[in-house]
C-alpha cells in the first residue's frame, strides 16, 4: 500500500493534482511561520513527493497491474 497512490483515478484531472500539492505547499509555509520547523518540513516534503508523483512521474494512461483488461 502506497501512502498518495498517484495512479488512482481520482488524481487524473489537472486540477486535483494542482490543488493537492498547493494544499501541502501552504500547510509547509504555514507550519514554518507559526514556528514549527520539523511539520513544516514534513509537508514539504510530501508537497515535493506529491509534485514529483503528479507532474513528473505521471501517466493517466497507466492501468493498475492489478486490473485486468
Amino acid at each position: 500500500m502506497k501512502l498518495l497512490d498517484t495512479d488512482h483515478p481520482f488524481f487524473k484531472p489537472l486540477w486535483i493534482r494542482i490543488v493537492v500539492v498547493a494544499i501541502a505547499a501552504g500547510w509547509a509555509l504555514f507550519e514554518f511561520r507559526s514556528g514549527s520547523a520539523i511539520w513544516g518540513g514534513i509537508f514539504l516534503v510530501f508537497a515535493a513527493v506529491s509534485a514529483y508523483g503528479f507532474f513528473l512521474n505521471f501517466n493517466p494512461d497507466r492501468k493498475d497491474p492489478g486490473s485486468e483488461g
